[in-house]
C-alpha cells in the first residue's frame, strides 16, 4: 500500500507540471500565438525571426488600420500580402495562405501592436 502511494504521488508530481503547461496553452490568444511565429527564425520555413528587422514589433504600431502598403519598391493591397512579402523576400521563408491558421495568428498580433 505504501508502495503504491509514494508511485501516486511522484506521478502526480510529474505529471502536474504538465498539466499546468497545456492549460496555459490552450488558452493563449491568436495574438499571443502570432507573437511566437514573429520570434522564430524558423517561421514558414524562413531563416530570421521577423523579430530580427523589427525589435518588439518597432516599425509595425500602424500597420494593422493600414489598407496598403509599399515595402521594398512594391505595392501591397493588404496586411496579408505585406506579411508574405517579408516572409519570402527579408525571412527567405515560403508564403503564406491569407486564411491559414498561422497567417491569421501573425495578423492578430501585428494588429495588437497599435493598440
Amino acid at each position: 500500500m505504501k508502495k503504491k502511494t509514494v508511485f501516486l504521488i511522484i506521478i502526480s508530481t510529474l505529471t502536474l507540471p504538465l498539466a499546468f503547461t497545456l492549460a496555459v496553452a490552450e488558452h493563449q490568444t491568436p495574438a499571443d500565438k502570432g507573437k511566437t511565429h514573429f520570434n522564430n527564425p524558423e517561421f514558414a520555413g524562413g531563416k530570421k525571426a521577423c523579430n530580427s528587422c523589427h525589435p518588439n514589433g518597432r516599425g509595425l504600431e500602424g500597420a494593422g488600420t493600414k489598407s496598403s502598403f509599399a515595402i521594398m519598391g512594391g505595392q501591397q493591397a493588404s496586411l496579408e500580402e505585406a506579411i508574405n512579402m517579408c516572409i519570402v523576400n527579408a525571412n527567405k521563408g515560403d508564403a503564406l495562405k491569407v486564411l491559414e491558421t498561422e497567417m491569421q495568428e501573425i495578423v492578430s498580433y501585428i494588429k495588437s501592436l497599435g493598440k
